[in-house]
């Protein structure tokens, strides 16, 4: 069943982590952060969203990493209930998907709680100084390729961010729920 990201308060800061990554290392918010800004995705591996903006998200992310802006993807699911978000399982997807940007993984799912993510994809944009500017979609393409002549719409809203501009009109994403721990 398709999720809508939510509404948050523009302006918070991004909340700090420390999360191991499919390559071996553990990433701060801090290695993360660009001197232009920082995007923030929560995306899985088993989502028909994800899987459908995948190849753009990577093409996007290493158009925005040349211009001074950091990028991560963050897999909060319960690996219990949904295996094929394992640990394992998001090495695999990243080395598939030529991953240039770490892919952590939120076992207590404490950095998605803090971020107030909802669904994959989710995607969070910063500024320089880490305040949020921009909760919406990479594009018009949900579970299937945007529409001829679509906005890159994450790209313009960080170039817009990173030179101290308000991003254009922001649309939520939809996607599949984060699958929550039992309380």
């Amino acid at each position: 069943m398709a999720t809508s990201s939510t509404d948050i308060a523009f302006n918070t800061p991004a909340p700090p982590f420390s999360l191991p990554a499919t390559d071996g290392r553990t990433y701060t918010l801090d290695d993360i952060a660009g001197a232009n800004g920082t995007v923030i995705v929560f995306i899985c591996n088993h989502c028909p969203y994800v899987k459908a903006v995948i190849e753009r998200m990577v093409s996007d992310a290493k158009v925005l990493q040349a211009e001074g802006i950091g990028f991560a993807a963050i897999c909060s699911n319960d690996a219990r209930t949904h295996p094929e978000d394992s640990f394992e399982k998001m090495q695999a997807f990243a080395k598939q998907h030529g991953f240039p940007f770490p892919y952590l993984h939120d076992e207590s799912q404490a950095v998605a709680r803090a971020y107030g993510a909802v669904c994959t994809p989710d995607f969070f944009g910063f500024d320089a100084a880490r305040k949020l500017k921009y909760r919406g979609r990479l594009d018009a393409g949900r579970n299937g390729p945007p529409p001829p002549g679509a906005k890159r719409e994450l790209v313009e809203a960080m170039r817009a961010i990173a030179t101290g501009r308000e991003p254009a009109e922001q649309t939520p994403s939809i996607g599949c729920s984060i699958k929550w721990k039992a309380a």
